[in-house]
């Protein structure tokens, strides 16, 4: 054994903070149990993953098939919607390839729930509601997508073209990634919340950022609005982007179709393409209910909650004590 190993068996977290990880862990679970919610565990490992152009899971080859280690168990929620579930969460490890820093961890705690016949406002509510629980924090504000951006930015996210989104970047004095190119409007959008309009989100109280761009759906519906806005919506703490939420897309012909995008823009990021088929898409054909879902990333909540800097000081061993 050498030095360095000798000295890394001990956990980065301090036990006080493992003690409120634990509190924190049943207070979430008293919240859904008393909201009738039923709590479910699906594989970590399948032949099905959430095509997504920024998420890549690990892959594992096993009995000449090929696995991949879930970055979100939805697509196995869903299909336990599909088969009459109607109030569910799920609290478990996620993994995703390339995320370290100090709000990242390649393995990682997600809380991730459903609820049948929510709509957007009430998916906002319970997600403020948790927060409100968990963090002792007061209600949350709901502010648009388009509302941040024309406070911070002084844009409208919804009809500024990439060359006005490009000239606000170098006006600002914003670091351009080469990766980014020109025509990659919503990569621009992305560039500019991060920089220029999370950093304010959830200072006072939470924020829930709602009616993303249509580009940005992932699995969310898109609204006929003029322009049409994705149903879906983020809460941010401390500008730290905490949960994510849908209400989620049910047409099986238009996952498909945006599988087969996402999986081109894959390809032209030089990324491996994912299995654009799978048992989601069979769930839905048969009848996927109207719902909204959210995914929280735990770990983040522990961090506010202690009052920390890093995922590492309320995790007991992150990724490279693993």
């Amino acid at each position: 054994m050498t030095h360095t190993q000798h000295n890394n068996f001990r956990p980065t977290a301090s036990r006080q903070n493992l003690q409120l990880r634990a509190r924190l862990l049943q207070r979430l679970r008293e919240f859904f149990d008393q909201r009738g919610f039923l709590e479910v565990e699906t594989p970590l490992l399948s032949a099905d993953t959430v095509v997504d152009r920024h998420l890549d899971p690990f892959c594992v080859e096993f009995d000449n098939r090929r696995m991949w280690l879930q970055t979100s168990p939805e697509f196995a929620m869903k299909r336990l919607l599909a088969d009459g579930a109607e109030a569910i969460y799920q609290v478990t490890r996620s993994f995703r390839l390339g995320e370290q820093g100090p709000l990242h961890n390649p393995e990682f705690t997600i809380v991730e729930w459903y609820r049948t016949d929510d709509d957007m406002d009430a998916g906002m509510q319970l997600t403020g509601d948790l927060c409100e629980a968990m963090l002792h924090c007061g209600p949350a504000e709901r502010l648009s997508y388009r509302d941040a951006f024309e406070q911070y930015v002084g844009i409208d996210p919804h009809t500024a073209d990439v060359g006005a989104l490009i000239s606000k970047v170098e006006e600002l004095g914003i670091a351009r990634p080469d990766s980014l190119s020109a025509d990659d409007r919503d990569g621009w959008l992305d560039l500019l919340l991060v920089d220029r309009v999370q950093p304010h989100l959830g200072m006072e109280r939470p924020t829930l950022l709602y009616d993303y761009p249509a580009g940005q759906a992932a699995l969310a519906r898109v609204r006929s609005d003029d322009p049409p806005v994705a149903e879906r919506f983020e809460l941010c703490v401390s500008g730290i982007e905490l949960a994510n939420g849908f209400h989620e897309l049910l047409e099986t012909d238009e996952l498909l179709k945006r599988n087969k995008n996402i999986n081109a823009q894959r390809a032209a990021d030089g990324k491996p393409t994912l299995p654009e088929q799978s048992r989601l898409l069979a769930a839905m054909h048969a009848g996927l209910p109207a719902s909204v879902g959210v995914a929280l990333g735990f770990d983040r909540l522990v961090m506010l909650a202690a009052g920390a800097k890093s995922l590492s000081e309320v995790m007991a061993f992150p990724f490279d004590r693993a």
